[in-house]
């Protein structure tokens, strides 16, 4: 594949709707095109995006339709609670309701940023409500079985603190067991604000050098070589060896782990 016919293919890479054959050849040219590469990853980060667009003026109603939702999402809770066979996180209308809530929190905080008059306690009762809101979608969204939905999920953790160790682990489990590549690729790259936090700084780093070795695909392995390479992670230089004396190891994986290594010198 060529870069003119890669180029037409980036925003179906995103979508998830490239063939499988297609899918495969798309990957294998990335991995050996650092321009491609670069490419592929501006579209990427405009297509997340998509979900950060500016929310409309609330109306005056804001407050008492987010209280409403709210209290639809904890009576939802405090059912699926009472039925352990269930988990409620997994349900659709759940979801929904968790995204509604959000939804309507971030209204909320803005309504009451702008100055309506409300103590400095409120304002900062609903900003906790809108990080555990965050957090929960973010972790939903990530235990789907389709592979979009868990895409979405890792555009969501963006949204969380960086010192957020709950949905670090959820992106280090899927960076290492998900079985989708474009998802994987999404992870890695949403480690990347928990590598400036003090709390989850060093938990980030190990989980990149312990996601290496597992990984497969060319195209998720040089995500993790580059990630690597920009924290100088001396302690992936083994396994950076390996891949390059690997003569079964793709050649842009390859070029890449000797990239690296230079780098990290």
């Amino acid at each position: 594949m060529t870069c003119e016919q890669a180029k037409p293919r980036m925003t179906d890479y995103w979508s998830l709707t490239l063939g499988e054959a297609e899918q495969k050849e798309f990957s294998a040219h990335l991995a050996s095109c650092e321009a491609c590469r670069s490419e592929v990853s501006r579209v990427g980060a405009l297509w997340q995006s998509l979900d950060l667009l500016p929310l409309e003026e609330p109306s005056g109603k804001v407050r008492e339709r987010f209280y409403e939702m709210l209290g639809a999402y904890r009576q939802g809770l405090a059912s699926a609670e009472t039925q352990p066979a269930k988990r409620w996180w997994t349900m659709p209308a759940w979801q929904m309701a968790a995204a509604a809530a959000l939804l309507a929190v971030g209204l909320g905080a803005g309504y009451v940023a702008r100055g309506n008059g409300q103590p400095p306690a409120e304002v900062s009762q609903l900003r906790e409500e809108v990080a555990s809101m965050r957090q929960l979608v973010a972790l939903s969204l990530m235990q789907q079985q389709s592979a979009s939905e868990r895409l979405k999920g890792v555009s969501w953790s963006y949204q969380v603190e960086p010192s957020d160790t709950e949905v670090l682990n959820a992106l280090v489990t899927t960076v290492n067991h998900d079985p989708n590549v474009n998802v994987r690729l999404a992870a890695v790259d949403a480690l990347r604000p928990f590598t400036g936090s003090p709390a989850t700084h060093l938990a980030a780093r190990n989980a990149v050098v312990q996601a290496l070795p597992k990984e497969t695909a060319p195209i998720v392995q040089v995500a993790l070589i580059d990630f690597l390479a920009e924290l100088k992670e001396r302690n992936a230089a083994p396994e950076l060896r390996r891949l390059v004396s690997d003569p079964d190891i793709d050649s842009g994986v390859r070029k890449r782990a000797e990239w690296a290594l230079e780098r990290m010198q």
